[in-house]
């Protein structure tokens, strides 16, 4: 039988496109050729920032997404997704660095951000364990973090509370189409699916599945690692990085890049990242690297030196050359819906791209405008 949305990928923004059409009321089927938030989302650390957002349609849907974060922590239950409003600091090592940062969190501001300047003498009281070897920083109250793979799940069972069904080991090999070139289903390895839209949130892979259809997209893997200690107290109260965090992830550069940031979990592990490469899937672990993040992550918390490290992980992050996410249906191919490209950003994008998913696929006026986001724009 037909369902009204097939979602392929049940990641994070799988997830939340799931349940936020299914709580509008739509019939909804996932399919994913892995597992429950297997591919994207288990190599991300869950943020869910404001904080890295340059003024633009990133931070207006960054904003929309913290404001359905905390929605969702009210539906499903914060412990459930592992949802921390812990806040991020942003800290500068030098008189340039800091001057940018004022610069940035004035402009954030004018947008509706909750950023406050803080000086070196402030940071302690937020910080106690991090370098006195600062000029100064920010912090970000609207900052949190969930546990993706955790948050991926509870999301997919809350739509299935509310009818979809999820069907994980199933490969999407191709779309159905109608006389008229219209998207009407998939083929898969269970068989052919008919749906009234399929929406293509397949992370990293999103590229491919668009190829499927006959509607090219450009995403393309962006490499990086992540180092996890053993579990600590409470000793770094919010998610930490440093300045030029902001300018590696907006860049365009292929080659490597390093920015240290450094943020505790509920387990009381201590996260370290974050490297970007384009270096295609390739899974290779890097020593360099990950002595390189290491070291960065001791310059802002020395005691970090003598914590052990218990091991390392990577992920694909779905880069798209403008780093905007590719979202709303195709008008190449009718019935196609794309909900992918978010790169590093994708966690904390979920809540309001699922969100204006579900509004589109319903009719409604979408929280945002979708314009910028548009799949066409790449045509060219």
């Amino acid at each position: 039988m037909a369902v009204d949305v097939l979602v392929i990928g049940a990641g994070m923004v799988g997830a939340a496109c799931a349940y936020h059409c299914a709580a509008a009321g739509l019939r909804v089927t996932v399919l994913d050729r892995g597992g429950v938030a297997t591919g994207t989302t288990s190599g991300g650390e869950g943020n869910i920032l404001v904080s890295d957002k340059e003024p633009g349609p990133e931070l207006d849907l960054a904003l929309l997404s913290v404001r359905r974060w905390r929605i969702l922590g009210e539906r499903i239950g914060a412990d459930r997704l592992e949802l921390e409003h812990k806040g991020g600091v942003v800290v500068a090592r030098s008189a340039p660095a800091l001057a940018g940062l004022a610069d940035l969190t004035g402009r954030q501001r004018a947008c509706g951000v909750d950023a406050v300047d803080v000086t070196a003498g402030d940071l302690p009281a937020l910080e106690p364990n991090l370098t006195r070897d600062v000029t100064g920083g920010a912090h970000y109250p609207q900052d949190m973090q969930v546990q993706p793979m955790l948050a991926a799940a509870a999301l997919l069972r809350a739509a299935r509370d509310l009818g979809a069904t999820v069907h994980t080991g199933t490969e999407v090999r191709g779309f159905l189409f109608g006389r008229d070139g219209a998207v009407t289903g998939v083929r898969a390895g269970s068989g052919d699916r008919a749906a009234g839209w399929v929406v293509n949130a397949a992370g990293t892979w999103g590229g491919e599945v668009a190829d499927l259809a006959g509607a090219p997209l450009p995403v393309l893997p962006r490499k990086g690692f992540v180092l996890v200690t053993e579990p600590l107290p409470r000793v770094i109260r919010h998610k930490v990085y440093t300045a030029d965090y902001v300018a590696g992830v907006a860049s365009d550069d292929a080659g490597l890049e390093t920015s240290v940031v450094v943020e505790g979990t509920r387990a009381g592990t201590v996260l370290i990242g974050a490297s970007r490469e384009r270096v295609g899937f390739d899974r290779r672990m890097s020593l360099p690297v990950i002595r390189e993040l290491a070291a960065q992550a001791i310059g802002l918390f020395p005691f970090l030196a003598d914590v052990t490290l218990l091991r390392t992980y990577l992920g694909f992050r779905p880069y798209c050359p403008d780093h905007l996410p590719v979202i709303g249906p195709d008008p190449r191919v009718p019935g196609l819906v794309h909900a992918c490209g978010h790169e590093g950003a994708g966690i904390g994008l979920s809540a309001a791209t699922g969100h204006l998913i579900a509004q589109t696929l319903t009719g409604a006026t979408p929280d945002l405008d979708l314009a910028p986001f548009r799949p066409e724009r790449f045509a060219a």
